[in-house]
C-alpha cells in the first residue's frame, strides 16, 4: 500500500496535494436517522476512550520525513501522534502499515518509535500488508517491536476485554495466516470467540477495508469475517489501507444498509503516510474526507458509541456522531 505502489496516485498527489491541504476536500451526509434512535445522551460520562489510525510512520529514508517532523505533503505521524495525546486515550488501536517500508524494527525505532510509541503501554496493534514485505514474509520485526501486545506471532489475531467492550483484533493478511475464509482456522476461532463473549457491545479491527471508495477499493478476502462478526452481532469494524476516512452506514456482508442489526464500518488510514484521492463511491458510504490527516476518537459507553474525528491539518473537517450498541 505504500506510496511508490501508486505511481498514478503519486503523480496526483504530487499535483494537487497543497490545495488539499490547505482547504479539506470532503462529502458528508446528512446525519444517519439511526443516530437519532435513543442514542448515549450528551450529558454522560465519556466511557472508554479509544483512538484508531492506521498507515503511520515514513520510514526514514523518505523525502517527507524531515527528521521526523514531516511535511505539509506526508509523514504526519507527529502531528498525528500529537492528536492522540490530546485525546487522552486509555486504549490506542494501530490499523495496521504502522510503519513503512517493511515494517522494519530499525525503521520502528527510528520513526514509529520516538511519535506512537509513546502509547505503546496501551496499543493493541494490527499488523498491515506493509509489515509483511520483509524478507521472510512473517512480520517479523512487527512482532519483535510489539512483543506480546500484538499476539501469538503466527496467527496476529486476538481478541481481549476492556470497559464494558470486547474487541477483537483480526489479520487481513489472509495468505501468510492460513486464509480469511469460512472454515480457515481465523474465521473458526472468530466463531468461537464470539460465542464465548457476554459483553453487549464489540468492536472489531483490521487493515484492510471489506468497503472503500478509496484507490484500493473493497477488499473481499474479508467478507467471511464481517459475515462471522455480523452473525455474531458485532457493532464496530476499524480499518486503514485506503489513505483517506472513510464512515458507512451499518451494513451487512452484502453492502446491504442494515440499521438494526449492520456494522459500521470506519475507514482510518490517515495516520501520517500520505493521502489517497477516491476512486469509486461505494454503497452506505457516509461521509468521506481526503487530503486530511488525523484520528478516529472513539468514547465506548456500556450500550453505546460516540465518535469524533480529530484533524491534523483543517479546522473545516468536522465530523462527529453516535450510534448504540444492538
Amino acid at each position: 500500500m505504500g506510496f511508490s505502489r501508486l505511481p498514478v496516485i503519486g503523480l496526483f498527489m504530487a499535483l494537487v496535494t497543497t490545495a488539499f491541504l490547505l482547504v479539506a476536500n470532503f462529502n458528508q451526509s446528512p446525519t444517519p436517522a439511526s443516530l437519532a434512535k435513543d442514542a448515549p445522551g450528551q450529558s454522560r460520562s465519556p466511557g472508554l476512550v479509544v483512538v484508531a489510525a492506521g498507515d503511520i510512520a515514513c520510514a526514514p529514508e523518505d523525502p517527507g520525513f524531515n527528521n521526523g517532523l514531516g511535511t505539509k505533503e506526508r509523514c504526519q505521524m507527529a502531528a498525528t501522534a500529537d492528536l492522540v495525546a490530546s485525546a487522552n486515550p486509555s486504549l490506542v488501536l494501530p490499523l495496521g502499515d504502522n510503519q513503512y517500508e517493511r515494517g522494519e524494527l530499525a525503521n520502528y525505532q527510528a520513526s514509529y518509535q520516538p511519535t506512537w510509541g509513546r502509547f505503546d503501554p496501551i496499543s493493541r496493534p494490527i499488523a498491515g500488508n506493509h509489515e509483511y514485505y520483509g524478507p521472510d514474509k512473517n512480520a517479523a520485526d512487527y512482532f519483535d517491536y510489539f512483543g506480546e501486545l500484538a499476539g501469538d506471532r503466527q496467527k496476529g489475531y486476538y481478541s481481549y476485554d476492556q470497559g464494558d467492550w470486547h474487541f477483537i483484533a483480526l489479520n487481513s493478511n489472509c495468505k501468510y495466516i492460513g486464509g480469511c475464509e469460512m472454515g480457515s482456522p481465523q474465521q473458526q476461532w472468530l466463531k468461537q470467540d464470539l460465542a464465548q463473549n457476554n459483553k453487549a457491545c464489540t468492536l472489531a479491527y483490521w487493515h484492510h477495508p471489506l468497503y472503500s471508495s478509496g484507490a484500493h477499493g473493497n477488499q473481499r478476502q474479508m467478507a467471511d469475517l464481517w459475515q462471522t462478526l455480523y452473525d455474531g452481532g458485532a457493532e464496530v469494524i476499524l480499518s486503514g489501507h485506503d489513505h483517506l476516512y472513510e464512515r458507512f452506514a451499518p451494513q451487512d456482508a452484502q453492502a446491504k444498509l442494515d440499521t438494526d442489526r449492520g456494522i459500521r464500518q470506519f475507514v482510518i488510514g490517515t495516520g501520517g503516510k500520505s493521502l489517497y484521492p477516491f476512486r469509486t463511491l461505494q454503497p452506505n458510504s457516509e461521509v468521506r474526507a481526503m487530503g486530511v490527516y488525523g484520528v478516529l476518537k472513539m468514547e465506548l459507553q456500556p450500550d453505546g458509541y460516540r465518535w469524533r474525528f480529530l484533524a491534523a491539518n483543517t479546522t473545516e473537517f468536522n465530523e462527529q456522531g453516535q450510534d448504540r450498541c444492538h
